[in-house]
């Protein structure tokens, strides 16, 4: 169910404190760590602590919670210093687009071809 922790999930694995993580900054609804398979200088996952598979799910469930894990998306850039220089936030929502946890998060990437289009 959503918003419940799920046994399979890695980052719900990570949010109860299971599997370890290197945490960049941690609220009470939300957790920031390190991704272990970084694409760029800076990549950071933003996850809510409750569980919902993808962004869509997250943002149709919970506006608020949804608007408090972009608001940390925001305060990672500040804090690891990316704002003047650009940075992206990435949410991949299903295996087409390239998701492989099912668990709503949002990547804060920066420091690195940024310059590129995507969209």
């Amino acid at each position: 169910m959503a918003g419940e922790a799920q046994a399979d999930c890695v980052f719900c694995k990570i949010v109860a404190g299971e599997i370890p993580s290197t945490k960049v900054r941690e609220t009470e609804h939300t957790l920031a760590f390190r991704d272990i398979n970084p694409q760029m200088p800076t990549h950071v996952l933003v996850v809510p602590k409750a569980h919902y598979p993808d962004a869509a799910a997250l943002a149709v469930a919970d506006p608020g919670l949804a608007g408090a894990v972009l608001a940390e998306a925001g305060r990672v850039a500040e804090e690891e210093k990316v704002v003047d220089s650009g940075y992206r936030l990435i949410f991949n929502t299903g295996s087409g687009a390239g998701q492989t946890v099912f668990h709503a998060h949002v990547h804060v990437l920066a420091g690195g071809g940024l310059h590129e289009k995507l969209v």
